[in-house]
């Protein structure tokens, strides 16, 4: 169903994989936006260890919602910040590909479990968190990216 990664090479281990997804705090949501058109929107992440889905949070309303109600079908790509090889110029960079069904989050409960952990990728000031869910918890929709494929690899980008 899904294809193998062509430069195969250059592949990166599901545990490298992993590892990107919790390390980086964003990446861009590709889904069939308005007119079958390609739509992608930057978004922060949570990654879970506990079930291996990604969770997303956003508004209750708009383009991605309408998008992903018509098709539930979506890949998500994050990549990691690179690095030099000593006298390089040219950034390495490893990058995560993820193809899965997304759903939205009705239950209460864990959509504060999702919203916490979201923030906790950025901040660690409870009083903040707390702040944010007592006040803006019913304005958010969460969202659960519940992966079918996922590929990596690293890239020299010389």
């Amino acid at each position: 169903m899904f294809r193998p990664m062509r430069r195969f090479k250059q592949q990166i281990s599901e545990g490298e994989c992993i590892a990107i997804l919790k390390e980086q705090p964003r990446g861009v949501l590709s889904m069939i936006g308005d007119d079958g058109y390609p739509y992608g929107i930057p978004l922060d992440h949570w990654y879970c260890e506990e079930d291996g889905n990604i969770y997303f949070h956003g508004a209750k309303e708009g383009h991605k919602i309408d998008s992903i109600t018509k098709c539930d079908k979506v890949s998500y790509c994050v990549m990691n910040e690179g690095f030099r090889k000593e006298g390089e110029w040219a950034l390495n960079i490893s990058s995560v590909v993820v193809f899965g069904r997304i759903k939205k989050v009705d239950d209460i409960e864990k959509a504060k479990h999702i919203c916490r952990n979201l923030c906790l990728k950025f901040t660690d000031d409870e009083e903040y968190i707390q702040h944010e869910l007592t006040h803006a918890l019913h304005r958010v929709q969460c969202l659960v990216l519940v992966p079918e494929h996922m590929t990596g690899k690293l890239v020299n980008e010389s």
